[in-house]
C-alpha cells in the first residue's frame, strides 16, 4: 500500500499507542543483623515472616532464657504491615559453616568404597544445624530441634532408577513426621530432567573480598531451589540408567540409595560467641549487641553496596547504634548516599539516654538518604511472647512498607493515618509538645505518644540539614522511585542509535509514568527534556545522550494553623 497519496483518495494509517507501559520493579526493605541460622553474609530475599522463620529462625537461647534479635521483630512487623520483599543479611561473630549429611547407604550390588551416592549439606552454617546421630525412642533425634533438619529417602524404585527424598525438621519422630520439602521421583543420572542436582540446586556461594569490593562468588552448576539444602556432590552418578531396550543396566540399580533416614553433622559456629555475655533488648552496648561487635557487621555493610546485585528502597540494621557504633553507622549511610536509591534509617543512642544526647548525636549528620527516630519503643516479642524494648529502626520498615501499600512511596509514613505503630504498646517516653519541637529541629523524627491514637511516628525529616524540598522523607522518597523506574528505561538504551527515534521511546515511556505520579498526587508539575536542544551535535559527536527531567513535588501539610474568629452578635460572615 502506497504510504503517500499520489492522486486524491483516504490513506488510513495505523499507530499503535496502545503498548502497555513497564511498572516499577518492586523493592523492599533491607535488614542487616545477626539470626538464629541462616546462610551467613549472604543477602536473601525473603517472602513471608513464615520464610524468615524458616530459613533465619525465631528466638535464641541464652543461658537459661529465650530471647529474639531485633531482625527477627522487624521481619515480623514489616510483613504484617504489608511488605512484600525482604532482603535479609545474617552477620556472625567468628567462623561459621555448613553442616553434612551423615552416611546414605546404597543397595545391595553396589559400589564398595563405601562413599554415599550423593552428599547433602545444609545452606544453614552453624553448630546449629548439627542434630547427632543418637535416637530416642519413636525414632527422635535427642539433639533435634526445630531450627535444623534431616534427611529421609522413600520410594526407592530400581527398575525406574528414581527416589524420594524428604528433608524433615529436626524434632520430629517417625510416627510424627514434619516434611519441610519433600522432591519425588529423583534420579541420579546427569542426563535426566530429574537429576537430583538438577532439581535441588548445588549452588554453593562464597563471600569474597578483592581491596575494598565484596561480592558473592557462587560454585557448582545448578540454581538452587531448595531453602533448606544443597547437593553438595554426587559420588554415584548413573549416567543413561537404561540400556537400548529401556531395561535399567544391572552397574547402576545398587548405586542407588536405600530407604532411611539421617541426620546433618559438622557444622561450626556458636550464635554466642564464648566469652561474650550476649545482650539483648535495652542491655545492647558497643562490646556486645545481641553476642557481636559493630566490626561483625563489616563485611555485610560493605556488600550492600553494590547497587548492582542488592535492590531495596530502605535499609535498617537495628542493634547499631551511632552512639557505640559510630563507624558501622557512617558506613551505611555513606553507601547509601554512594547507592544513591535508598534511605537509611539509624538509630543514635541507647536506651534511656536524654533527649540532649541524641540531639548531640544527630549532628553529626547531613544527608538527605538518612532518617533517624527516637525513642526507643516496647512491644511484644512476637517469638517468646513477653513485652521487650527495641531500638526504633526495628519498627519504622513497617510503617514505609504500610505506606507503600496504602498510599504510595510519596506521602508522608509519619501521623495518625500512616504513622501509628500498632504492635507498640508505649513509647520509652511520652514526649510533650516542647519535646517534640527540640527533636524536629535537630531532625530527628519524634515518636509521640497520644491518649486517643496510642504511639505514633510523628515527624519525616531526613537528616540533611539545610531547608530544602529534600529535607523531607516523602520527597526522598519519591525521587528513589522516580530514579529507579526512570534508569530502569534508560537502561535499555545504552547502545542504541542516538536518534530522534531512540529519543522518541524514552519520552513515551517516561511522560506517562510521570502524569500517573502526577495523578497519585506524587507532583504539581513536570516537564521532560530530551532534543534537540540537549542533544546537540557535540554532545551525539561524544556518544551521550542527556534527558533533563524537571519536578515539583508534593510537599506535605506538617505545620496546620486553624484561625478561629469570634464575631459580635449580628455581625455579617465575610464572603
Amino acid at each position: 500500500m502506497a504510504e503517500t497519496l499520489l492522486s486524491p483518495g483516504v490513506l488510513a494509517r495505523e499507530n499503535d499507542q496502545s503498548f502497555i507501559q513497564g511498572q516499577p520493579v518492586e523493592r523492599g526493605a533491607a535488614l542487616i543483623g545477626p539470626s538464629t541460622k541462616g546462610p551467613v553474609e549472604i543477602p536473601t530475599i525473603i517472602g513471608s515472616f513464615s520464610e524468615y522463620t524458616a530459613v533465619f529462625g525465631g528466638s535464641v537461647e541464652s543461658g537459661s532464657s529465650l530471647y529474639s534479635y531485633f531482625n527477627s521483630i522487624a521481619a515480623s512487623n514489616y510483613f504484617q504491615n504489608g511488605g512484600n520483599s525482604l532482603l535479609v543479611t545474617r552477620v556472625t561473630s567468628g567462623s561459621f559453616s555448613p553442616a553434612v549429611s551423615s552416611t546414605i547407604a546404597t543397595g545391595s550390588g553396589g559400589p564398595t568404597n563405601g562413599l554415599s551416592p550423593f552428599v547433602l549439606e545444609t545452606i544453614s552454617e552453624g553448630a546449629i544445624m548439627n542434630t547427632g546421630t543418637t535416637l530416642l525412642s519413636g525414632g527422635a533425634l535427642a539433639t533435634g530441634s526445630s531450627d535444623n533438619i534431616r534427611w529421609e529417602i522413600a520410594g526407592v524404585n530400581t527398575s525406574s532408577g528414581t527416589f524420594s527424598l524428604l528433608v524433615r525438621r529436626g524434632d520430629d519422630t517417625t510416627n510424627s513426621k514434619v516434611v519441610v520439602e519433600q522432591y519425588n521421583n529423583l534420579s541420579l543420572d546427569p542426563y535426566s530432567s530429574n537429576y537430583i542436582s538438577k532439581v535441588i540446586g548445588d549452588v554453593d556461594h562464597t563471600l569474597v573480598n578483592d581491596g575494598s569490593d565484596y561480592y558473592i562468588q557462587e560454585s557448582g552448576s545448578y540454581a538452587n531451589a531448595s531453602r533448606f539444602i544443597r547437593v553438595k556432590q554426587v559420588n554415584y552418578n548413573t549416567p543413561r540408567y537404561f540400556d537400548n531396550t529401556g531395561t535399567a543396566k544391572n552397574e547402576f540399580t545398587g548405586s542407588l540409595p536405600v530407604v532411611g533416614s539421617g541426620s546433618f553433622n559438622g557444622a561450626v559456629g556458636l550464635n554466642i560467641p564464648t566469652g561474650r555475655a550476649a545482650n539483648y533488648y535495652n542491655n545492647i552496648s558497643s562490646a556486645d549487641s545481641q553476642g557481636l561487635e559493630g566490626t561483625d557487621y563489616t563485611n555485610a555493610i560493605s556488600l550492600m553496596s553494590n547497587v548492582d546485585e542488592y535492590k531495596y528502597n530502605v535499609i535498617a540494621v537495628p542493634g547499631l547504634l551511632n552512639s557505640e557504633h559510630s563507624t558501622q553507622i557512617t558506613s551505611i549511610v555513606n553507601n547509601t548516599i554512594a547507592r544513591g536509591d535508598s534511605i537509611s534509617v539509624i538509630d543514635l543512642v541507647k536506651y534511656n539516654t536524654t533527649i540532649a544526647t541524641a540531639i548531640t548525636q544527630a549532628s553529626g549528620f547531613d544527608s538527605s538518604y538518612a532518617a533517624t527516630y527516637w525513642p526507643w519503643l516496647q512491644t511484644i516479642d512476637p517469638n517468646i511472647g513477653e513485652q521487650v524494648w527495641i531500638p526504633a529502626s526495628t519498627m519504622v520498615p513497617g510503617v514505609y512498607a504500610f505506606t507503600d501499600a496504602s498510599s504510595d512511596p510519596w506521602f508522608a509514613p509519619a501521623g495518625i493515618t500512616r504513622g501509628g505503630l500498632g504492635q507498640v504498646t508505649r513509647a520509652e517516653r511520652k514526649l510533650s509538645a516542647g519535646n517534640r519541637d527540640s527533636l524536629y529541629e535537630a531532625n530527628i523524627n519524634p515518636i509521640a505518644t497520644f491518649p486517643q491514637s496510642g504511639v505514633v511516628v510523628f515527624g519525616q525529616k531526613t537528616l540533611q540539614k539545610r531547608a530544602s524540598a529534600l529535607d523531607r522523607i516523602n520527597v526522598r522518597r519519591l525521587l528513589i522511585s522516580l530514579k529507579s523506574f526512570i534508569s530502569q528505561i534508560a537502561d535499555n538504551l545504552v547502545f542504541e542509535q542516538n536518534s530522534a527515534s531512540t529519543r522518541n521511546n524514552f519520552l513515551s515511556q517516561v511522560n506517562p509514568y510521570l502524569e500517573s505520579v502526577q495523578q497519585r498526587q506524587g507532583l504539581y508539575a513536570f516537564k521532560v527534556v530530551m532534543d534537540d536542544t540537549n542533544n546537540t551535535p557535540d554532545v551525539v559527536d561524544r556518544n551521550e545522550l542527556i534527558g533533563q527531567i524537571f519536578i515539583q513535588p508534593t510537599r506535605t501539610a506538617e505545620y496546620i494553623m486553624l484561625d478561629f474568629n469570634v464575631l459580635p452578635t449580628g455581625a455579617t460572615f465575610p464572603a
